[in-house]
């Protein structure tokens, strides 16, 4: 299979962020916020802007083919397996897990990823969640710890990640709609820790948000969670992406939220997705648009 990607810049010179946006057109802009297929982001050639890949990996690569799904039934390419969060957190070892994000990252730089979507620190609640076995702990300290690690192997080397999911992402049942119902003292105590670990000590390029909704906002449209806590109180400096299937057909609270792209891409979500990233017509944006 083809692994290969075109690098964020094309052109070689070194990043004028605020030239490039004075040159981006507005449906430019718009288009950096879609992709070109489930793993990509669209390019825009006429400035040098690359596609950037990214690919699943909390515990290992999973490159795919551009028609490649979310479920990972299509061919990926070959990288090592490492042990999920749940057997790594068992070891204690801080410098272990910055090895496996040095190999992480050595692995995404060969097959072309620039962004590994990981690691995961949801707190282990229940026995019944699905995700559990790509968790660190239900412990907030060791969590953040061992995935601060992880982000710091990972990003030594030039590649990102993607800390997830941002919050209170429990349980699988209904996780597109259902309601953590939590105050805020216990999110702050146990819910949110580890986040705030990993952002303040590592700065992950990016942060995803969770599907669900804490008492009764979307954590993708939530402007205390994304903007109050996440960038007043802990600094962080990122992009924030909604996790890949986002289940509300509202956006403009999304820029409200700082919410920084909406994945996934329009032409490869699955039937079976609501959202507002379904195939269709394009449409012009607005010109009141931010």
């Amino acid at each position: 299979m083809t692994t290969t990607t075109t690098p964020p810049t094309t052109t070689g010179a070194p990043l004028d962020v605020p030239d490039l946006l004075a040159r981006l057109t507005l449906e430019e802009k718009v288009s950096l916020l879609d992709g070109s297929d489930f793993w990509r982001t669209l390019a825009v050639e006429r400035l040098g802007i690359g596609t950037v890949m990214v690919a699943d990996g909390p515990h290992g690569l999973r490159a795919q083919h551009e028609e490649g799904d979310h479920l990972g039934g299509l061919e990926a390419a070959p990288a090592v397996a490492f042990p999920p969060a749940a057997a790594t957190a068992s070891s204690w070892d801080v410098a272990l897990l910055g090895r496996v994000g040095r190999a992480l990252a050595e692995e995404a730089r060969a097959l072309g990823v620039s962004v590994v979507l990981g690691p995961g620190v949801n707190m282990k609640r229940s026995p019944l969640c699905g995700r559990n076995f790509e968790y660190f702990s239900e412990d907030p300290f060791l969590a953040g710890h061992l995935a601060a690690a992880l982000v710091d192997g990972v990003q030594a080397h030039g590649v990102g990640t993607s800390l997830k999911h941002v919050a209170a992402n429990n349980q699988e049942t209904d996780r597109m709609s259902v309601s953590a119902e939590v105050d805020e003292r216990t999110l702050r105590e146990i819910y949110l820790p580890a986040f705030e670990t990993v952002v303040t000590r590592s700065q992950p390029w990016t942060v995803m948000c969770s599907y669900n909704r804490i008492n009764g906002v979307y954590a993708s449209q939530d402007p205390w969670l994304l903007t109050t806590v996440l960038r007043d109180e802990w600094g962080f400096e990122g992009l924030v992406v909604s996790d890949w299937a986002p289940s509300t057909t509202e956006t403009a609270p999304w820029p409200r939220a700082s919410t920084s792209r909406c994945r996934p891409p329009a032409a490869s979500v699955p039937p079976r997705c609501t959202g507002p990233w379904r195939p269709g017509p394009s449409r012009r944006p607005r010109s009141t648009a931010r």
